[in-house]
């Protein structure tokens, strides 16, 4: 199903259903189609569905960080007049999940972390030298997947794209040297909100230590490991994903 982007004000965002408020956060390289399967899902589950786009591209480069993107999201959330929300980010807005609950955790009643950054990633590299080549980005993103054809042309053309203008390279190596300077491994024993980490085993980006390592940290989680699954489970076994999720809110009465 498609859903149609409302523009209010600075924010951008996709909006479906009611009730207790789910904030989905994207990555750097994603979209907000890469959360279908969650706003098909959820909202005929009782939860209104939130996605906004993150302003990676837009901000002044001296203020392309994490930290910034986390205030960002304070204002969206400001914005909508939302309250004890749950939080679901994948890799980049993981970590941005994160930031926030380190600055206003008093506001956030659950977060959800699918490989997620915030301790450690592998990353595309520090430069695109073959930035041109279509064949090397395909297969950089397919890497991302564990089953390759999860890569659609238009995610691989998305990502070509991105990696082809100048600008939005600069303002990507930013982000993902701020996500190295904002290790939140001191701060996450002091969030204490309920937390479901849903974890790809076959993950290569956030491999399955960093997991552990979240786990570890933060003292209210719990781990979920999914088979035949890499970087981004919402979008590889979404069923699989949702029904994980469901019975965690269940279970916390979320």
């Amino acid at each position: 199903m498609s859903y149609k982007l409302i523009k209010e004000d600075k924010f951008n965002y996709i909006e479906v259903g009611e009730g207790q408020p789910i904030v989905v956060l994207h990555g750097l390289m994603g979209t907000l189609s890469n959360f279908s399967g969650i706003l098909d899902y959820f909202p005929t589950k009782g939860y209104k569905i939130l996605v906004p786009e993150l302003p990676i591209y837009d901000l002044p480069l001296i203020k392309t960080n994490v930290k910034n993107l986390a205030k960002y999201l304070n204002e969206f959330i400001k914005h909508k007049q939302l309250e004890n929300v749950i939080l679901l980010g994948n890799s980049l807005g993981g970590h941005v999940a994160l930031y926030y609950a380190k600055l206003y955790q008093e506001n956030v009643k659950a977060l959800v972390l699918t490989g997620s950054s915030g301790l450690y990633e592998n990353s595309m590299g520090d430069t695109y030298p073959r930035r041109g080549d279509y064949d090397f980005i395909k297969e950089k993103v397919q890497d991302v997947f564990f089953k390759p054809e999860t890569a659609t042309k238009e995610i691989v053309d998305e990502v070509f794209s991105t990696v082809n203008d100048r600008n939005k390279v600069i303002k990507t190596l930013a982000i993902a040297k701020s996500a190295i300077r904002h290790n939140m491994a001191k701060d996450l024993p002091n969030i204490n909100v309920p937390t479901c980490l849903i974890w790809g085993k076959n993950d290569t980006v956030t491999p399955p230590e960093v997991a552990d390592e979240f786990h570890d940290l933060l003292s209210n989680s719990d781990l979920y490991w999914v088979d035949n699954c890499g970087h981004a489970a919402m979008m590889e076994v979404p069923e699989e994903f949702n029904e994980i999720l469901i019975k965690w809110f269940s279970e916390k009465n979320l």
